[in-house]
């Protein structure tokens, strides 16, 4: 009687490993139905804000594979906060040039993303404080 519990071939490159799916744990065999194309194609389909974050995140890490578990997280707030709400935190998160899950994140539980965009209408930020030693953009033409 034998206590073999799985088998898997060797890879013939010396210093790689093999993966069997059959063996890893669900959640991480999920991971692997993502792929940087389906990740960039449901941002897409939210928006060209979200598009860029997601862009951003699989761009600027060593691996795209290391930018799936944030777009994932992404992927949750959109859920969690609808399509048009973090499409709008994603567009705010951009324009800071803060294109993280946690600026996300932040921005969408503090409402940001339902203030109007200083930056799209010329407005004045509304968080910014407004006295005397503000000089403001004109005192520097």
């Amino acid at each position: 009687m034998s206590d073999l519990i799985g088998t898997r071939s060797r890879n013939p490159r010396r210093g790689t490993h093999t993966t069997v799916a059959d063996h890893m744990p669900k959640a991480h065999r999920a991971h692997m139905q993502w792929t940087p194309g389906k990740l960039l194609n449901w941002a897409i389909s939210i928006g060209p804000a979200t598009r860029d974050v997601v862009h951003y995140q699989l761009t600027h890490k060593p691996h795209p594979e290391m930018g799936y578990r944030t777009c994932l997280g992404l992927l949750s707030l959109a859920r969690k906060y609808g399509n048009d709400r973090f499409e709008a935190a994603c567009r705010r998160a951009l324009s800071i040039n803060s294109p993280t899950r946690k600026s996300v994140l932040s921005i969408l539980q503090a409402g940001l993303d339902q203030l109007p965009d200083s930056n799209a209408s010329g407005a004045t930020d509304p968080l910014a404080p407004t006295h005397a030693n503000v000089r403001g953009p004109k005192y520097y033409h």
